[in-house]
């Protein structure tokens, strides 16, 4: 059997990295972590490829070749999905379709022969026992949940690692929280599922053997919904690998505000290599917060919490929500303000939307609000339900947000603010690469010369350079993430 796996193309958000990535010629963020899972759960005998539309389009070679394509994606990658699907119907050749965007909403796609559905461990293993005896159905799904310890190690070899930014993992799955706008409970349920640390070593091991010495993140939804097994197995040995291999990674993550309440996993995650943690902040505001059920973000010191996180070595990478129904008007100058008091200078602040399975989106519907199905994408000023507050007051003050918190002035300030006390405790030295001088001359180039706010970037460049020599690599990294903020914003504006 000869099958091709395919990653459908992400748009151009906030989330995709696009315009930052060409300053270090790659051509994507992350790999396809799914896809090269389901390739290993595939038979060892088959031939596979793996075509990333990130890297390159689709070719009717491609197509030619392969007797099924297995495609995989999230919402955000619907458009593309379906354009993958016309094309295989096109030329004959068979789709199995599985992921977080099938689970969610497959009885919206036409030309899938098989939706393989639900967590691939459990439902491809039924998928490939029919196909042997000539009796596959069109659907496969399940109730239950998978056991990690049984997932295998990624096919790296069918990717070239060259092509992507950063390298991922994922340790768990499921989240012990159930917030309304989120619909992960739903798709991996509420009690953390984790690999062994063992497992965890030996996916760190096989990318260090492919030569990868740059960033790893960890996908977790939260990386620390299971708190005492993370302190007493897995970062511990994780701590032990890294010393002994010479910290070839500097490691990021997702997970819950109230990571800074726990001084000892912070202390344990920044000797493992921890430098990032991105975290869902959604809102200054404590009625929305309670509107959401954000637990972790209740009754507690924001600002405080997210200093906290920046002290233990941490840069914090903040999600933020407008849109909530008990969001007062004084909401935009509210979160510009505290955006700049905490800190967080990667801040990503979209519009809500409720994802078909989510307890928002059942309640929307309820209250006949819903517009229209869920893009995935909440940086497109674009919502799937109709707001409390006027629409066009939402817009005007989400661009408001957007201009002020992007802008060169507001955001070069807010890098200098941040880097004024950071200090990563991870011992990760990148090798010096040509790539990265190169994407240093191309942001003097087009930041320093070409680009409006040319001023903010010459002040960030000389202070970092003077004052913090050390993260002078860091304040041109988060300078080249403000132009693509920047040039995200102004696309759709």
């Amino acid at each position: 059997m000869k099958v091709l796996l395919v990653c459908p193309e992400y748009p151009d958000t906030f989330w995709s990295f696009k315009h930052a990535l060409r300053f270090v010629s790659k051509q994507a963020g992350q790999p396809p972590l799914g896809l090269l899972t389901v390739a290993s759960l595939l038979p060892a005998g088959w031939e596979k490829r793996l075509v990333d539309l990130n890297l390159r389009p689709l070719t009717p070679e491609d197509l030619r070749w392969a007797d099924y394509v297995f495609l995989g994606g999230m919402s955000v990658q619907s458009e593309s999905a379906r354009e993958v699907i016309r094309r295989c119907n096109e030329a004959g050749t068979k789709v199995v379709a599985g992921g977080p965007l099938f689970t969610a909403r497959h009885e919206e796609y036409r030309g899938v022969d098989h939706f393989v559905l639900n967590e691939a461990e459990i439902t491809l293993p039924l998928f490939l026992d029919d196909l042997r005896h000539g009796r596959q159905k069109p659907l496969y799904t399940t109730t239950g949940w998978a056991d990690l310890t049984t997932t295998p190690l990624p096919m790296w070899e069918l990717i070239d690692l060259r092509q992507y930014a950063t390298m991922n993992i994922q340790y768990s799955r499921g989240c012990p929280y159930d917030c309304e706008f989120c619909d992960i409970t739903v798709l991996y349920g509420r009690v953390p599922r984790t690999k062994s640390a063992g497992q965890v070593i030996a996916e760190m091991a096989a990318l260090h053997r492919t030569g990868w010495r740059g960033h790893l993140f960890f996908v977790d939804d939260n990386f620390i919904g299971n708190r005492d097994k993370l302190k007493k197995d897995v970062l511990p040995r994780i701590v032990q690998w890294m010393e002994e291999n010479g910290h070839p990674f500097s490691l990021g993550t997702e997970a819950s505000l109230n990571l800074s309440d726990d001084p000892v996993l912070l202390d344990l995650m920044a000797r493992a290599g921890f430098e990032e943690v991105f975290v869902g902040i959604e809102s200054p505001n404590v009625e929305s917060l309670e509107e959401c059920r954000k637990t972790p973000n209740k009754n507690r010191d924001l600002i405080a919490s997210i200093h906290a996180l920046q002290k233990a070595g941490l840069q914090v990478q903040g999600g933020f929500i407008l849109g909530f129904d008990h969001d007062p008007p004084s909401i935009f100058d509210n979160m510009i303000r505290f955006i700049e008091e905490s800190g967080i200078v990667v801040a990503m602040v979209g519009l809500l939307n409720a994802p078909i399975n989510s307890r928002l989106h059942g309640r929307m519907g309820k209250e006949n609000r819903l517009l229209q199905v869920f893009s995935g994408d909440n940086t497109d000023f674009s919502m799937n339900f109709v707001p409390r507050m006027d629409p066009e007051a939402l817009g005007d003050g989400y661009r408001r947000v957007l201009g002020t918190i992007y802008s060169p002035r507001e955001y070069v300030q807010r890098v200098i603010d941040f880097l004024r006390t950071y200090e990563p405790l991870g011992r990760h030295q990148a090798p010096l690469e040509i790539a990265h001088l190169r994407a240093l001359a191309r942001s003097m180039l087009l930041l320093g010369v070409v680009e409006k706010g040319r001023l903010h970037y010459w002040r960030l460049f000389f202070w970092s350079l003077l004052r913090r020599p050390r993260q002078f690599s860091t304040a041109i990294t988060l300078a080249i993430y403000g132009f693509h903020f920047r040039r995200v914003f102004e696309l759709h504006f």
